[in-house]
């Protein structure tokens, strides 16, 4: 039995605390009025993720991991842009910004202050 409770034993390497995100779904387009809106008074930033791309997958952990903004920094919306599609659409329309994907855009006064995709949503600092 000594065999298997080494092997087995609960001596792991401590991991660190999952930290929670303090994301916000952006499900539909009337939720973009309040997010321009919103932006007037604090800074709004909308991550793009498709939820089928591994590169997407991975940029959304490096993303989540680096994460330093409280709330009172900044909104953060999430966008699943397979399921509401027409909402990346209108997200692309409304701040003139080329749709990608992954992709992260800082919304102030209702316009996009700055945007990023791929491994360049990292550089992004709020």
């Amino acid at each position: 039995m000594s065999f298997l409770n080494k092997i087995f034993s609960s001596d792991k390497i401590p991991q660190e605390p999952k930290r929670e995100i303090p994301w916000k779904q952006l499900t539909s387009v009337s939720k973009l009025d309040e997010i321009i809106e919103t932006s007037k008074t604090k800074p709004v930033a909308i991550f793009k993720h498709s939820t089928r791309c591994g590169i997407s997958r991975m940029v959304l952990k490096q993303f989540e991991r680096d994460y330093n903004a409280g709330e009172e920094v900044v909104d953060l919306y999430y966008l699943d842009l397979l399921s509401y599609r027409f909402v990346s659409d209108e997200v692309a329309a409304r701040f003139q910004v080329w749709h990608q994907s992954p992709q992260l855009l800082i919304i102030q006064n209702g316009k996009c202050v700055n945007h990023a995709s791929h491994s360049e949503i990292s550089s992004i600092q709020f």
